[in-house]
This record gives structure tokens, C-alpha cells and sequence, in this order.
């Protein structure tokens, strides 16, 4: 009897290490618009950056509880453009990216859609 128990015991810490390392916490989230994610507590969460246009729209994250990484999109409404752009600062790299306190972000101005991500953490990496 101690021995199946110690067995199951094993077993399901096994079971656990394999599911918590293969799948780790992805939470996904959509919102329609800014004042859903002020809803949801987002910002504070630091799921999305607080620099968001008003028009901002279609926005979504995801985020990682384990590594702490965090992907998103969002569109928005040209009208913005100038005064989101205006707090944003220009990398020096080939690929555009601007950032904002502790995210990057890419903006596609033809269809006024931004991606954004938190700037990787260099001890995790």
C-alpha cells in the first residue's frame, strides 16, 4: 500500500512537470476597444501599454505568466497617428521599431495597425 501511494505520488509530480513545462500559462485576450481593456484592468496589468489611442480598436494580447512575455496588436483610426507617434522613440535598427517605456512597437501606416511587444528581459534570454 506505501508503495502505490509513493508511485502515485510520482507519477502525478511527473504528469504535472511535463504539462506545466510543454504547456506553460498562455492567456490570450481580445478587446474591441479601449474601453474594454480599461475594463478588464489591462493597463494596470501590464498586459497593454497605457499609450494607446483613444480610437485604438480590434486590440489584442498575449501574454506568457511564466517567461512574462507579452504580444499584441491594434488598430486604430488615422485621425491618432500623429499624436500616438508623437511619444514613441525611433530605434536605430533596419526594421522601424519605435518604443514607448517598457514595449516596442512596429506600425503599419497604410492599414494603421501597430504590433507590440514588452521589451525582452536580458536575464531570461
Amino acid at each position: 500500500m506505501k508503495k502505490l501511494l509513493i508511485a502515485m505520488v510520482l507519477v502525478a509530480g511527473s504528469v504535472y512537470f511535463l504539462f506545466s513545462y510543454f504547456f506553460p500559462d498562455i492567456q490570450i485576450n481580445k478587446y474591441s476597444n479601449i474601453a474594454a481593456v480599461h475594463d478588464q484592468q489591462a493597463i494596470q496589468k501590464g498586459w497593454i501599454p497605457a499609450i494607446l489611442p483613444e480610437s485604438a480598436y480590434e486590440i489584442a494580447e498575449t501574454h506568457n505568466l511564466d517567461t512574462g512575455d507579452i504580444f499584441g496588436a491594434f488598430k486604430y483610426k488615422e485621425k491618432d497617428e500623429k499624436s500616438f507617434i508623437q511619444y514613441l522613440s525611433m530605434l536605430n535598427d533596419e526594421k522601424h521599431t519605435f518604443e514607448w517605456g517598457n514595449f516596442l512597437f512596429r506600425i503599419d501606416r497604410e492599414q494603421n495597425k501597430v504590433k507590440f511587444r514588452n521589451k525582452p528581459d536580458k536575464q531570461q534570454h
